[in-house]
């Protein structure tokens, strides 16, 4: 069972510091998963294109220790995690799954640690964007020579580690 629900840019899918009970599947449109500090400054850890489940983490988690928020409208599917969990249990090739998406996850995390913390500024929006390019051909959303970028330069600032002067001026260069 699962509910579709349309939802505006900036919405929040999920918040930091709530009780997590559902699992949200992303139809259309583009999310990004981030990190706030208490003073306001958001640390985005990764975008989120159709076909991503945004948040197994809530299978086995009760409280988010991160936000989602829509960086585009787009359509959402909500699937009860009791639900999720039931059925991974009842058969294994779809909690194989689920754990190899989760373990994916934690790869693409790991790159993005390193982005940040060992690349300068044109590497990172680079990196960004390839991966970017190739998630959204390996989904139909465009090719490497051509796609749709959703997200602002605040966006890929916050996502680099970067001011968004230091990303206009890479993109420039770029």
């Amino acid at each position: 069972p699962f509910a579709i629900e349309s939802v505006p840019r900036d919405r929040y899918l999920v918040r930091e510091g709530d009780e997590a009970t559902q699992c949200c599947l992303l139809v259309e449109g583009y999310a990004c998963r981030h990190k706030t500090t208490r003073r306001g400054g958001r640390q985005i850890v990764s975008f989120h294109m159709r076909g991503d489940l945004l948040d197994l983490q809530s299978l086995l988690f009760p409280i988010a220790d991160h936000s989602i928020q829509m960086i585009t409208a787009g359509t959402v599917a909500w699937v009860p995690a009791q639900v999720l969990q039931a059925l991974a249990r009842e058969r294994p090739a779809i909690g194989d799954a689920l754990w190899r998406d989760t373990l994916i996850d934690a790869s693409i995390f790991r790159e993005w640690v390193h982005n940040v913390g060992r690349r300068d500024a044109r590497s990172r929006v680079s990196h960004m964007l390839c991966e970017f390019a190739a998630r959204g051909q390996a989904v139909g959303l465009g090719s490497p020579e051509g796609f749709e970028l959703p997200m602002t330069q605040e966006e890929i600032a916050d996502a680099t580690g970067l001011t968004s002067v230091h990303v206009n001026r890479t993109l420039r260069t770029l």
